[in-house]
């Protein structure tokens, strides 16, 4: 294994062919996003920390949320701003596979933290009387320690796989970081088991998460649809909107990406789909949250007040 891949310590991201001074404002635009991304998940973050009415299942998994999402640009953004000012595309093989690790990790476990999301607006709408026994402590703790170990374990075993491939000569990745499919079109061997895994993995993560929260919003819109004050179904929608908003960009992007049979015209699209996952979906959630969140809003305010009073 360690032969095949000493004849390759550097790939090329090949990206979108640019020139210098185009490639200096995205650098400044990129920046801005990715600045703004840590202080919005980050501002998510505290105010779930500092208010204790935030202390509920739903932001616990929202905190993850934040978590992902900061993690997620912070795994390829910053080498896709070094290339950009330093106006050169390497990447060294071992971080090209470090940064497809933890891409791979993050989306795994945004996926099933959405889910969890998905099962305790369930709990909440359609059996509020057992919520809390439902939706205890305990349980929301299973529930997202096992989302980022089945989001591990999946990335694992795509390393695995992904390690026993040779890399034998100059290999230009046509992507702007290291996404596992556009890596693996520039190994030498044979890579099927490695697509097939893909797929599969693609199908367990993406299509069944999905079909589970089709079923709970089913569910949701009908039990809805039978309370009675118009009060009450506003803020039950309020609080399904939000989550639904976060999913369909998040899975939509994803099917588009990993399940949509592939042809050559495609890839300059995934190329901007992926730029759009990785730049613009960490700023919705907090942004969707926080605006469409009477609770959130309030605790922002509660801050700022705070601070004043100080």
């Amino acid at each position: 294994m360690g032969g095949n891949q000493s004849g390759v310590t550097e790939l090329i991201l090949v990206g979108f062919q640019l020139s210098e001074t185009m490639e200096v404002l995205l650098f400044c635009i990129f920046s801005l996003l990715y600045i703004f991304n840590l202080l919005a998940n980050g501002t998510i973050l505290g105010l779930i920390w500092l208010d204790l009415r935030l202390h509920t299942p739903m932001y616990f998994f929202l905190s993850h949320l934040a978590i992902i999402d900061m993690s997620y640009a912070s795994s390829n953004l910053p080498n896709m701003l070094e290339n950009l000012v330093k106006h050169k595309k390497t990447i060294s093989f071992v971080s090209c596979t470090m940064q497809m690790v933890l891409y791979l990790t993050f989306a795994a476990v945004e996926c099933l933290i959405l889910v969890a999301m998905s099962y305790d607006r369930f709990v909440a709408i359609c059996h509020p009387l057992h919520y809390t026994v439902i939706m205890s402590w305990r349980v929301c703790t299973v529930l997202a320690i096992a989302s980022w170990a089945c989001g591990f374990f999946l990335a694992l075993v795509h390393l695995i796989l992904f390690l026993r491939l040779p890399f034998c000569g100059p290999q230009a990745v046509n992507h702007l970081f290291c996404e596992i499919l556009s890596v693996l079109k520039v190994a030498c061997g044979d890579n099927w088991i490695n697509e097939i895994f893909v797929f599969a993995s693609g199908v367990f993560i993406i299509v069944g998460p999905l079909s589970l929260m089709l079923i709970s919003y089913i569910r949701i819109l009908q039990t809805i649809l039978k309370i009675q004050s118009k009060e009450g179904r506003g803020r039950a929608f309020s609080t399904c909107s939000s989550h639904l908003c976060v999913v369909g960009f998040y899975f939509g992007i994803a099917m588009m990406v990993y399940l949509v049979p592939e042809s050559s015209h495609q890839e300059e699209e995934q190329k901007i789909l992926s730029l759009f996952y990785t730049l613009f979906n960490p700023l919705l959630n907090p942004l969707i949250y926080s605006l469409r969140n009477a609770q959130v809003k309030a605790a922002f305010h509660k801050v700022l007040q705070k601070k004043r009073t100080v």
